[in-house]
């Protein structure tokens, strides 16, 4: 039986800066605008991506680990009665809340929300391709929730796909997206993200 001989070499100081991601230094990194539904109110919320090109419709966003992985992750923290809107993807993306209660409800079409459910620390939900899903925090406070996501393209086709009242509320904004999902911001996107950032108390836990 011969051995595998493929051998590592990383180091403490490579696993420290391109392995590890410290919460500390993760929640200042936080994406307020990530996506053209994050400027309606009840939608707002910061965006984390840690692994991978997780779902955006911001190109200038960047993930924290860029190996790849097979799988991507991303984090969310919300205010209370905030998270995404109605929306579906064509892959799996599961749940994990690390803080507070979330409603997730969803349906079979952008028109109706079918079920809901609520789920707190420790539960999970897996949400099946093209589903339409939304989520918001229901507790009384700021709260984290953990996602993994099946590995996709980025940029190839649009991503999320919103149901048709929220592309239409956020254009009222003036945020939209392009036939690839890339978003085509407003003139005061950077005045508006900094706002956002601080309305969101990035940085905080």
């Amino acid at each position: 039986m011969m051995e595998d001989t493929k051998k590592t070499n990383i180091t403490n100081e490579e696993m420290e800066n391109n392995w590890i991601v410290r919460f500390d230094d993760m929640k200042e990194r936080g994406i307020p605008l990530m996506f053209i539904d994050s400027i309606l109110p009840g939608h707002q919320r910061l965006n984390y991506a840690l692994v991978g090109d997780t779902a955006s419709e911001n190109p200038e966003y960047n993930p924290i680990i860029t190996e790849p992985h097979g799988f991507q992750i991303g984090m969310v923290k919300a205010p209370p009665g905030n998270g995404p809107a109605y929306h579906t993807h064509d892959y799996i993306e599961a749940f994990l809340p690390l803080t507070g209660d979330w409603r997730f409800y969803w349906g079979n079409s952008p028109d109706e929300i079918e079920g809901e459910t609520i789920i707190g620390p420790w539960d999970l939900i897996s949400l099946p391709p093209h589903l339409y899903r939304g989520f918001e925090n229901i507790s009384e406070e700021d709260a984290w929730c953990f996602a993994v996501l099946e590995q996709h393209e980025v940029f190839d086709k649009r991503d999320p796909k919103w149901a048709p009242q929220i592309v239409k509320r956020a254009a009222q904004h003036n945020f939209n997206a392009d036939e690839k999902g890339k978003m085509i911001p407003p003139e005061n996107f950077k005045e508006l993200e900094k706002q956002m950032a601080e309305k969101l108390r990035m940085g905080k836990k």
